[in-house]
C-alpha cells in the first residue's frame, strides 16, 4: 500500500468514499495518487474525459449524501486466498468484484484487513477510520485540475 496520513480517520474514510464514487461513476480504477491530510487532501484518477462543473457538482452533492447516510466501517481480517476467493465469488459490479490485491506489498503478512464501508465500498487498508460515515464531517471540494494529454483529473478537498 502506498505512503498515506492515516493520522486524520475523517478524510482516509472520505478517500474510501470517493475512490468507490469515482470508480461509479466513471469506470476507473481506485486512485493512483492520493495525498490525504487533515487540511487538504488531494486523488488522482485516469479517467475517459473531463468533468464539467455539472459533474463536480454532483461528486461533491453525492460525497455529503454517502457521509449522511451515515454507513457502519467494519473491518474483516483474511488470508489473500480468502480475500482472491471473495472477489472470484463476487457478483460482477459489486464492491467486492473490484477489491485489488496488486498495491499491497509482496512481502506483507498473509493476512488481508479489508475495510468495509456499509455494503458500499470495500477495499485492502491498515490506515485508521472513523466507526460510520456520519462522523466524516462536510466534504468541501477546493478545486480539480485536468490533464488532457494523460487523462488525470485531480480533486482537492477538505473536510470540515
Amino acid at each position: 500500500m502506498e505512503e498515506r496520513d492515516t493520522a486524520f480517520p475523517p478524510a482516509h474514510t472520505a478517500e474510501h468514499l470517493l475512490n468507490q464514487l469515482m470508480q461509479r461513476m466513471y469506470g476507473c480504477e481506485r486512485s493512483h495518487d492520493a495525498h490525504i491530510e487533515r487540511k487538504k487532501s488531494k486523488m488522482t484518477w485516469i479517467i475517459d474525459h473531463k468533468p464539467d462543473r455539472k459533474e463536480e457538482q454532483a461528486i461533491e452533492n453525492e460525497m455529503n449524501r454517502l457521509i449522511a447516510e451515515d454507513m457502519p466501517v467494519t473491518f474483516e481480517e483474511m488470508t489473500r486466498e480468502e480475500v482472491r476467493q471473495l472477489i472470484e465469488n463476487a457478483p460482477e459490479g459489486t464492491p467486492d468484484s473490484r477489491i485489488s490485491l496488486d498495491r499491497l506489498p509482496t512481502n506483507d503478512s498473509e493476512y488481508v484487513r479489508l475495510v468495509r464501508i456499509g455494503d458500499y465500498d470495500v477495499c485492502p487498508c491498515i490506515g485508521k477510520h472513523v466507526r460510520s460515515t456520519g462522523q466524516i464531517g462536510k466534504f468541501e471540494m477546493l478545486g480539480t485540475n485536468w490533464d488532457n494529454d494523460s487523462r488525470q483529473f485531480r480533486i482537492r478537498y477538505k473536510i470540515v
